[in-house]
């Protein structure tokens, strides 16, 4: 509607003539951009404020909307409230309940709650598209057992819950006639994108415990989408008979034809003739969003609903790069960042607490079996998990996810409220559950479910306590094509024999881009995988051509976990759990070329390292290779026949577990061991350090005794320039250097260059070694044994 002052004209030319004067009353247009605040405050014939302009007016509501939100969530946060509840509750205090002058002086006229109601709606269409294309419906048909019978049992027993309390409480109620199947369904529901969001907030959206309830979401939200669809065509069968719902489906038959069996194939034509690694085409890209925009308006000519029409476009889309990440890319930053903000403000501005004080019996019936409903998918959930021999804990967690609500039913509700569907009083109830909902289940589920619990082993997996005859169990990750190598040279220092084997296990880890169920995927399994996309193709060639050459020295095993970044840890540490893993090798983030210029960097990578040292269940390493060129020629070593390994000791837990990796690598006749021990002039009293003295000197004695080809240095020094100089002129003589972290340790050894190191990750010594004063060619191997935790 439009909002301006009428003009009255009049058709006599004095008010005083005789007979009735008509009145003509016309709606100018709405006045869009204002001429400026200095001309609005020093004119002193206008009588408009900044608000009377619809485009400073929209422009306002949203930073008023964003910077509510800010306050609140600086607040909600620390009890661990998700984002949601703060922009719902920045839109109840914009509406009528808590501040209703100011909430007039902002929306003045229906036409401005529509403007920014509009530009809302636009996020959540956005919204459904983008978690639509980052679904895969295929793996509703390949989930275990388990997440079949919660997802979809979860659905239907609330469903009929809910309609048996509201047929007791209004016996001559009509289900089809009344919308009452149709808001059961709703009340009942599963919402996989509130759930993925959920299990991605709290970062256990690739544990256990979150692909069971991600696996579970996506087949109850296939459910509640077959039902929905359902109610719709038996309602349009009630009020048009069998000949208008025949046609219904019919209309809908063919605009799912025409999604599935042309648009489909077009756009995987398009993703297979898209080079590897390569973006696609922007005149592809621009098809694809064209077609989803127009999605809404043909699927409501082809009599479904505009939201489904969306949906089974955006599950046409194949999910992935190059398309499916291209769209999430690039549309993702604003939908997420702008517009749906601004469409969960605006929910929360309908809210209007008066309306709850004088509900009717149609919004009561429907509140309390709304209730029944949550209450019932509930214990539904936890009896499924209790009786599939789940924890308690795990099986309460689990039963939260399940009935977590979010920005897809509010979104829903306010459709229908719009629609005059429910009434203000049923709005306003529904809108405090879901509120209440997305409270309690974050704290809880945090509360319940720690993924690092099964890391609180009190067994011990580290070298040092691995047998010299028995194989030893290692799991090397990498990202990308040049940690190949990098691997396969570390396995070639380490010199596997066949009396002492190792049994490699490589994780390619890949970033989850375009799809929103993380994958894991075991290529030494022959079985199909969850997903035709082929992944590590170049990684397994590789590896197995390093195990024919090691043939019995070596074993083998390729994984790809499809995960987030932040959360590739759990993936890592899960298969470290699972494999009996004793030492993890993680790349360094950071790579020099020839020159000691830095060639790439990924702090994603760095980060995750820290994860993994934080909460590995066995010993890790990092692995650095230096490669810069030394003007002094070739060092000695290369022309050794024997591969010369060195020790850095000072010390420690971490150092005693470098040499245990020595002494293991040792007992092949090729390699010549060097122990460098670096003592202190001066001791700084440390008591943990003289209670480890004796572990200490043990181990020397042991090494000194076992090892036949061991070269040891003991070297005095008084600081860490004295260690750097030291150092600085033996390295060019090794091929692997070795070296405890020492994390967070105090030595006189070191004194003087704390402050000088760049990566805690790799300790004082390790980042010493790969600073640019280095130079040779040599490999580094940064050692931590594992961290012992109490339970």
């Amino acid at each position: 509607m439009a909002n301006s002052n009428p003009s009255y004209y009049t058709n006599g030319s004095e008010t005083g003539q005789i007979g009735r004067i008509p009145e003509i009353c016309l709606s100018f247009p709405s006045k869009i951009n204002s001429p400026g605040m200095p001309a609005l405050l020093l004119e002193k014939n206008r009588h408009e404020t900044l608000m009377d302009y619809s485009a400073p007016r929209l422009q306002f509501q949203i930073v008023v909307g964003f910077v509510l939100t800010q306050m609140i969530h600086s607040v909600l946060k620390i009890l661990g409230l998700p984002m949601f509840v703060s922009q719902m509750l920045a839109g109840i205090i914009l509406g009528p309940t808590v501040f209703p002058n100011f909430y007039s002086l902002i929306n003045r006229s229906d036409e401005s709650v529509a403007a920014l109601g509009a530009l809302g709606g636009m996020g959540f269409v956005y919204f459904l598209f983008l978690s639509t294309v980052k679904m895969d419906v295929s793996l509703t048909f390949k989930s275990g057992k388990k997440a079949m019978y919660i997802g979809v049992l979860t659905v239907v027993v609330p469903l009929i819950s809910c309609m048996i309390t509201i047929k007791m409480r209004h016996p001559g109620i009509n289900f089809f006639t009344n919308r009452v199947f149709f808001l059961a369904i709703s009340y009942a529901g599963t919402s996989f994108q509130v759930i993925h969001c959920l299990l991605s907030e709290l970062r256990i959206l690739n544990s256990e415990l979150g692909r069971l309830g991600l696996s579970s979401a996506l087949i109850g939200d296939m459910v509640t989408l077959l039902l929905t669809t359902l109610s719709t065509w038996v309602t349009s069968g009630i009020q048009h008979g069998a000949l208008g719902v025949l046609k219904d489906i019919g209309m809908a038959s063919i605009f799912m034809f025409i999604v599935l069996f042309v648009l489909r194939p077009l756009m995987k034509w398009v993703v297979n003739h898209t080079p590897e690694a390569s973006q696609i085409k922007h005149i592809c890209f621009y098809f694809v969003v064209l077609a989803f925009m127009l999605s809404a308006r043909v699927g409501h000519f082809f009599h479904i609903n505009p939201k489904y029409g969306i949906i089974i476009f955006g599950l046409a889309v194949p999910d992935g790069p190059p398309l499916g990440s291209a769209l999430v890319e690039k549309l993702d930053p604003i939908t997420s960042g702008l517009l749906l903000p601004i469409f969960t403000t605006t929910c929360g501005i309908r809210f209007n607490l008066t309306a709850i004080k004088t509900p009717n019996q149609y919004a009561k019936d429907h509140a309390i079996g709304a209730t029944v409903a949550l209450v019932i998918k509930f214990g539904v959930s936890l009896v499924l998990a209790v009786s599939c021999k789940m924890p308690l804990r795990d099986s309460l967690a689990l039963a939260l996810i399940m009935t977590s609500k979010g920005i897809v039913e509010i979104g829903s509700y306010s459709v229908m409220y719009d629609k005059q569907i429910i009434s203000d009083a049923l709005f306003c109830y529904l809108t405090i559950m879901i509120i209440s909902v997305a409270c309690i289940v974050p704290v809880l589920v945090k509360r319940l479910y720690d993924p690092s619990r099964k890391y609180l082993c009190s067994q011990k997996r580290t070298i040092l306590n691995s047998k010299l005859n028995q194989e030893l169990r290692m799991l090397g990750c990498l990202h990308v094509p040049g940690h190949v190598n990098s691997i396969i040279h570390l396995m070639h220092a380490l010199c596997p024999m066949k009396e002492s084997p190792i049994s490699l296990d490589v994780l390619h880890l890949v970033k989850l881009s375009g799809r929103a169920t993380p994958l894991f995927i075991a290529h030494h399994k022959q079985i199909k995988t969850i997903s035709e996309k082929s992944y590590s193709e170049n990684v397994i060639v590789a590896f197995n051509e390093f195990q024919r050459h090691n043939w019995e020295a070596v074993s083998v095993n390729v994984f790809t976990a499809v995960s987030p970044p932040n959360l590739m840890y759990e993936d890592t540490c899960n298969l470290a759990m699972d494999r009996l893993t004793s030492f993890i090798i993680l790349p360094f983030h950071r790579r020099w070329s020839i020159n000691g210029s830095i060639e790439s960097e990924d702090q994603t990578i760095r980060g995750l390292n820290f994860d993994i040292l934080e909460r590995a269940p066995c010993s890790v390493g990092i692995h650095i290779e230096v490669r810069r060129s030394n003007f002094r020629g070739t060092s000695p070593a290369h022309h050794s026949s024997s591969y010369k390994i060195a020790v850095i000791f000072m010390g420690g837990q971490d150092d005693r577990e470098a040499l245990a990796l020595a002494k293991r690598i040792s007992q092949n006749q090729c390699v010549s061991l060097t122990v460098i021990h670096l003592k202190a002039k001066t001791s700084l009293g440390n008591i943990l350090a003289e209670n480890g003295q004796m572990l200490d000197d043990e181990m020397l004695r042991y090494i000194k005794r076992s090892v036949k080809d061991l070269t040891y240095i003991q070297e005095q020094v008084k600081d860490g320039p004295e260690t750097s100089t030291f150092l600085r002129s033996i390295v060019e003589d090794f091929q692997l250097i070795i070296v405890g972290r020492r994390y967070k340790s105090k030595d006189p050894q070191t004194f003087g260059l704390e402050e000088w190191c760049e990566f805690q990750e790799i300790g004082i010594i390790g980042d010493l070694l790969s600073s640019l004063d280095f130079v040779g060619n040599f490999s580094l191997l940064i050692v931590q044994q594992q961290l012992q935790r109490a339970a």
